[in-house]
């Protein structure tokens, strides 16, 4: 793909311990941003993943997984350990975490392509004193990038409710692109229902707010117009990675059309609800095959080309 923006994600990188009832503990890589930067990979994309990886299994694991993509990984050399998480799966194959995680992102050499995206979002926005550094460098990058931000809420990890929107509501501000959960915005805002959360972080400066809801599919917002998605029908293994997939996907199309990348930041304040519908459809597909099988292993470019046909109209 010569023509592919290089993308960079920052962000944890993190083994998932998943584990279901009656059967041996499985270990994944995962980890947000990671799994986003993988996801865009196998996609074709030139993707870089600024993060921490420790000098033992799971950063080795990790590593390996992230390089059979061709995810280029740069890292602060810091040598903490690798975070892990317990991913405890019920019979219907959700997922509930418990996380063992340090985040404390040092320096980092930048890449020697300057990106024209820079995605981020998860623990590496919200845990101190990582996601101090992890905002002064998309703040330095952003006049040469189009930024996208993912919150993805984890409870166990947020501390002060208050404070976490606070935070939260830094990253949208910059941001040109959002993605949550009815789930994060639940959790950030209790007393709102998830859509008029997102009608409010659109006004505060992206050009589209992107929010799943899981079976029920997913909707995307524009000043003046939303668009809506159903979920195609699909037997669930489970949902781990669904939401970077969905991440990874619509990233992926935003692409496709040329809408990334600080020369095209007009375009994409131009966004119809053509193109948006486009990009939803290929999100969807996107965590459609991931939710089918185990982990956090969303499809390659043919995979998400087939699941396409498979996916329903948006609705504008």
């Amino acid at each position: 793909m010569p023509d592919s923006p290089a993308l960079l994600v920052i962000g944890e990188c993190v083994a998932d311990v998943v584990r279901l009832p009656g059967a041996p503990d499985r270990i994944h890589p995962g980890g947000s941003p990671a799994n986003v930067a993988y996801g865009l990979a196998r996609l074709g994309r030139a993707a870089t993943l600024i993060t921490q990886l420790g000098p033992d299994s799971h950063g080795r694991l990790i590593g390996d997984h992230l390089a059979s993509a061709g995810v280029r990984v740069l890292t602060d050399g810091s040598g903490a350990p690798t975070p892990a998480a317990t991913v405890d799966l019920d019979d219907a194959g959700g997922a509930a975490y418990t996380f063992e995680i340090a985040w404390t992102l040092g320096p980092v050499e930048q890449p020697a392509q300057p990106p024209q995206h820079v995605h981020t979002g998860s623990v590496a926005t919200a845990l101190e004193p990582g996601a101090d550094t992890v905002l002064d460098l998309v703040r330095s990058l952003r006049a040469d990038a189009t930024v996208s931000y993912d919150p993805n809420v984890r409870p166990a990890l947020m501390g002060d409710r208050a404070r976490a929107v606070h935070r939260a509501e830094s990253c949208v501000a910059l941001s040109d692109v959002v993605k949550a959960s009815d789930e994060d915005l639940r959790w950030l805002y209790p007393d709102d229902e998830p859509e008029k959360a997102a009608e409010r972080w659109l006004r505060s400066g992206p050009a589209a707010v992107l929010l799943t809801r899981g079976a029920g599919g997913a909707l995307a917002l524009l000043p003046g117009a939303t668009v809506r998605i159903g979920a195609p029908p699909v037997e669930v293994v489970d949902t781990v990675g669904a939401g970077d997939a969905f991440m990874s996907g619509a990233l992926h199309s935003l692409a496709a059309h040329g809408l990334l990348g600080a020369r095209a930041r007009a375009r994409l304040r131009r966004l119809d609800t053509v193109t948006l519908g486009d990009v939803l459809r290929h999100a969807v597909a996107s965590a459609a095959v991931t939710v089918a099988r185990a982990g956090a292993t969303p499809p390659d470019g043919e995979e998400l080309t087939a699941a396409l046909t498979g996916v329903p109209v948006p609705e504008r």
